[in-house]
């Protein structure tokens, strides 16, 4: 519901000055108007006036009033709605370990391998992200840092189709990713800092272990979000290829801990999560945003909302206007 009314080009409104000359215009008109003189007036007196004749100096008004809201049109009219539009910018500071071992190259996402789904799924988490600032941490047998928090989401995007399997030294540092990911968040100011755990194996390489790097998150109250990706158990695995170049398959056994996940993410307040698909990956990254809190990064202050109110006033000019022209052109036509 619109508070009040202002003007975007006040300025024009100075055009109403014009309205005088044409009230000065029209009563000048209607005064020269010819007329015909009888000897025997009174026989027209007697006669009742037509129509015609009361709408005769309507024409005037008309033609003023058309260009009244033609002014007022051109001044933009606009009004100020109730609700305030916040120009903050919000967002939280995310770090993303994923996991790169070899056992990421399971194909129980056929047909498509696990680490193939995981960046299909993170590239379209980044895209539907706005102010959040994301790095991103891979690791096998050890952790780096392969992109620090941005807002640049195309360069993420780029860096995390360049990811693959078998570039590290092999191994699942769960420990050490979880470590390195807080490191990128000791100094962050966001009011809401977070790792999400992207992994689908237990622990096993690494000089810290998985529980210690939770102490240290559980002290900086970082919170960690685990995502164990894959069914478990035996799974298809690619043994090389055949002589026609097609993947061979074979059913290996690769090891989980679900339970140290789960430890881990209940000791920093975060929330574990289990992803046997697609759809599930997908949905175990939305719920930890929707658990997560918005934070401040940058004060932009407030700003009202307008709405343009301009288009009664054109379309009252340009109705008036076409009704004058079409009495003068018809019924109201003034023969010399």
């Amino acid at each position: 519901m619109p508070l009040d009314l202002a003007f975007h080009s006040p300025q024009a409104l100075w055009g109403l000055l014009i309205v005088p000359v044409l009230l000065y215009q029209a009563w000048r008109e209607r005064h020269r108007r010819a007329t015909l003189r009888f000897s025997a007036a009174h026989v027209f007196a007697l006669q009742n006036r037509g129509l015609r004749a009361y709408l005769l100096p309507v024409l005037p008004l008309l033609r003023i009033v058309a260009v009244v809201a033609a002014i007022l049109a051109i001044a933009r009219p606009q009004s100020r709605d109730a609700r305030v539009r916040d120009l903050s910018v919000e967002g939280i500071d995310i770090v993303v370990a994923l996991d790169l071992s070899t056992s990421m190259e399971a194909g129980d996402f056929r047909p498509q391998n696990r680490l193939h789904v995981a960046k299909e799924v993170l590239a379209e988490f980044i895209t539907s992200r706005v102010n959040d600032r994301i790095g991103l941490v891979v690791f096998a047998g050890a952790a780096y840092t392969q992109a620090p928090l941005t807002l640049d989401y195309g360069v993420l995007r780029e860096v995390l189709k360049q990811l693959r399997t078998r570039v590290l030294e092999d191994g699942t540092a769960i420990g050490d990713a979880l470590a390195t990911s807080l490191n990128r968040l000791r100094d962050s100011e966001a009011k809401s800092r977070v790792v999400v755990l992207i992994t689908d194996g237990d622990n096993n390489a690494g000089k810290i272990s998985p529980l210690d790097s939770a102490s240290m998150a559980e002290a900086l109250k970082i919170p960690i979000y685990t995502i164990l990706v894959g069914k478990g158990g035996k799974v298809p695995f690619p043994q090389g290829t055949d002589l026609f170049g097609n993947t061979v398959w074979r059913d290996t056994e690769i090891p989980i801990n679900p339970e140290l996940l789960q430890d881990i993410a209940a000791r920093t307040g975060g929330e574990y999560y289990r992803a046997t698909d697609p759809e599930g990956l997908k949905q175990g990254l939305q719920k930890v945003l929707d658990s997560l809190e918005r934070s401040k990064l940058m004060e932009g202050g407030a700003s009202a909302t307008y709405r343009e109110d301009y288009h009664p006033y054109l379309l009252l000019a340009f109705a008036l206007a076409a009704l004058e022209l079409f009495l003068r052109a018809t019924i109201l036509r003034v023969f010399p």
